[in-house]
């Protein structure tokens, strides 16, 4: 009776008129649900996925907060004077000068300016650049970072990741719906573990600056010899591969 009902129905509606609300209880539904059973709505497999996909992306936006106030015109001229006349200088060298000048500025808002400008906001040692060092030193190079997947309840889990520079060999370390200093510091002590029994050392690990990466985090390498770099403020280019990686994973998990 009812599946003769909704034939009727179908003949009747070409193209049915849904609510918003609508969307999320069928989006959330059909998760509990088989993909052969999935074919029996009166849409797509795929809309329904592109649905659910809508509804964590609004889950997860957030208000528009103001930014900072403008720098002043007169602060960036003497910013750019002093990198255009001291070539060697970074934007940390120049925030530095900026303090003896009793001008406040932060060193990301230093940094800021002298990209927009087409300054390098690296100080000019000699020496390999950062690709180069990247390219020579990848055989012993691990980078790790976070991605995230979310639930049909939209329950969001973080997975700690590592990947190897080299042979973009990939450790899922672990998830977790709360990525505590403590629950980081346990997957870096794991991971350990899994790298000593292999041939080749490990000497480098890149990560960002997020704060689930504490100080104990980067002790457990150390005690490993393994000597961990940083990226630099606002330079997600520094840890590309880890980057792309978790980008590609979190749009595969939704």
């Amino acid at each position: 009776m009812l599946r003769h009902e909704v034939a009727v129905l179908r003949r009747q509606v070409a193209r049915p008129a849904l609510r918003p609300s609508d969307r999320a209880l069928l989006a959330g539904l059909s998760r509990l649900l088989s993909r052969v059973r999935r074919g029996r709505f009166f849409v797509q497999p795929e809309t329904l996925l592109r649905w659910h996909r809508d509804l964590v992306r609004r889950r997860w936006t957030y208000p528009h907060q103001p930014g900072r106030p403008s720098i002043p015109a007169g602060i960036v001229a003497i910013v750019l004077r002093l990198a255009r006349e001291n070539s060697t200088w970074g934007y940390r060298r120049i925030h530095g000068e900026l303090t003896t000048m009793g001008l406040r500025l932060a060193p990301s808002s230093v940094w800021e300016i002298l990209r927009r400008h087409g300054i390098d906001p690296s100080s000019r040692h000699a020496g390999p650049t950062w690709a180069e060092f990247l390219r020579a030193q990848a055989s012993s190079m691990l980078a790790c970072d976070f991605f995230t997947v979310d639930t049909v309840v939209l329950r969001r889990f973080y997975v700690l990741f590592f990947i190897e520079l080299d042979t973009r060999r990939v450790y899922v370390s672990g998830i977790t719906a709360s990525p505590i200093g403590e629950w980081v510091v346990q997957q870096a002590r794991n991971l350990c573990i899994v790298l000593a029994e292999q041939t080749r050392p490990v000497r480098f690990l890149i990560r960002d600056r997020d704060a689930k990466f504490t100080a104990s985090f980067d002790e457990v390498f150390h005690a490993d010899g393994i000597r961990v770099i940083r990226t630099p403020i606002r330079a997600p280019r520094a840890n590309a591969l880890a980057a792309m990686c978790g980008k590609r994973s979190t749009a595969r998990s939704i």
